[in-house]
């Protein structure tokens, strides 16, 4: 009997059985094969399950194009698995983009309902490779002065922004690539502290110079990088508990299910819990990280050295930082529907807590009231934004965040720290904060947050 001469289910239940990138092989064995293969969707979907996450998100949702999404990810499976150097590292360059698409779409659909995320662990596999890392997360504008010989910034703005935006989802793990790009943090921390990049245009946050109000991703990289080299040389005591998000490749980077099942509408009755009608699933116990130079060197770096061309970056700097650790502690306060110019997909939350250095008992700068929104850039990305509050309802210090990762990423959210008046000679500086817990403490933050009334 000949293969073909096997019935349907039968030919079915062997070609699953064959490696997914194999496929095309098989179809090209003969005309009947092909016809077979090409436009069998249950085939595709039963290999798309088992070596991916499924990109359905809940009971009801619709079947994907199972042939083209599985041969995508084949075709980048092939281009970054490849030993061939002659041809992979031409091939990594001219398919940066598909590449950068293709990872965006496995992290986006990434789920642990099996128990890992097959998606994130392929990732991960596949980026161990350092020519992998070179050709495409490192290739922002940083990586014209810093980084190795093999580590060149892209020509194009898009291909600079799409590769910061890929390291920052990455991270800086703790294993040799993570150690290399943390040797960055000197051209890093220059950006950083550029109080030229913190105008109205920017929001004094991660934001692009056109006033446009999408991400800088490049600013985020730096802000990672500078926070993740800090947080390696600080106290071994903090290590644990303050152990940035981003140490381990792609941590973090599930999103909740919360956000996905928000109704389109607001829900107005008053029966459904606040805490329900908030997307961002903002409530919870947060750790966070802010680091600030002197204000003399700050100060020194930006306007005591000679005037430097404004489409110029300021030379890179090893002057030492000073590290808080903070907890918060935040509680919705109130969902509101997007205003006429905010992006509609998802309402604002406005939230309050309190904030407490880990580092001294009583910090002047760090202990606090906290109040702060939430909502969605138009270009959808999630923008935090706090203001810290001392004694006497004084407004002191405000933050600007995007979540890497989107709505109810884990990853946390990586920004900028300034005066609340938005102070063009500073202080300004780096700070991520991410949630660790839903519950944590939330009794004793309502009991806090009653006791403390009278003291504040």
């Amino acid at each position: 009997m000949e293969l073909l001469d096997l019935c349907y289910d039968i030919l079915i239940y062997i070609l699953e059985e064959v490696n997914p990138a194999d496929l095309a092989h098989c179809s090209r064995t003969c005309w009947a094969f092909n016809n077979f293969i090409k436009d069998n969707q249950r085939l595709f979907k039963a290999h798309y399950l088992r070596s991916y996450d499924d990109p359905r998100r809940k009971a009801g949702d619709t079947d994907p194009s199972w042939i083209e999404k599985l041969q995508r990810h084949v075709k980048l499976d092939k281009i970054l698995s490849s030993s061939d150097v002659a041809i992979k590292v031409p091939s990594l360059r001219d398919n940066f983009r598909f590449i950068g698409a293709e990872a965006e779409s496995l992290i986006h659909s990434a789920s642990e309902a099996s128990g890992t995320s097959r998606n994130l662990a392929r990732l991960t596999q596949l980026f161990k490779d350092p020519r992998n890392l070179d050709a495409i997360m490192y290739r922002s504008s940083l990586y014209q002065r810093a980084g190795t010989a093999k580590q060149l910034a892209a020509v194009e703005e898009q291909d600079r922004q799409l590769s910061a935006k890929l390291h920052s989802v990455y991270g800086v793990p703790a294993g040799p690539g993570g150690r290399r790009s943390l040797s960055t943090h000197p051209y890093a921390r220059s950006r950083v502290y550029d109080l030229r990049n913190y105008t109205d245009a920017t929001k004094w946050g991660p934001y692009r110079d056109d006033g446009s109000m999408k991400v800088n991703w490049e600013m985020i990289e730096s802000i990672m990088i500078v926070l993740g080299y800090n947080s390696s040389v600080c106290c071994q005591r903090y290590s644990r508990a303050f152990q940035p998000v981003w140490s381990e490749p792609f941590q973090g980077m599930i999103r909740d299910k919360l956000v996905n099942d928000y109704p389109s509408t607001l829900p107005m009755e008053p029966a459904i819990p606040l805490e329900m009608k908030d997307p961002f699933n903002t409530t919870g116990f947060y750790m966070r990280i802010v680091c600030f130079l002197d204000y003399n060197d700050l100060y020194g770096f930006n306007f005591a050295t000679p005037a430097v061309p404004s489409d110029q970056p300021r030379e890179p700097i090893n002057t030492e930082e000073a590290i808080r650790h903070i907890t918060m502690r935040l509680k919705v306060d109130r969902v509101e529907p997007a205003g006429q110019f905010d992006n509609q997909s998802l309402p604002i939350v406005h939230f309050s807590g309190v904030s407490r250095s880990i580092d001294m008992a009583w910090d002047p700068n760090a202990n606090s009231r906290i109040r702060g929104t939430v909502r969605l850039t138009q270009e959808g990305e999630v923008r935090w934004t706090t203001i810290s509050i001392f004694y006497g309802g004084e407004e002191r210090w405000r933050s600007e965040g995007i979540q890497v990762g989107g709505p109810n990423s884990k990853r946390g959210v990586i920004g900028t720290w300034f005066d609340k008046d938005y102070d063009p000679q500073g202080p300004v500086g780096p700070t991520a904060f991410w949630k660790v817990s839903d519950k944590q403490m939330a009794k004793q933050l309502e009991e806090e947050s009653e006791d403390e009334d009278d003291f504040w």
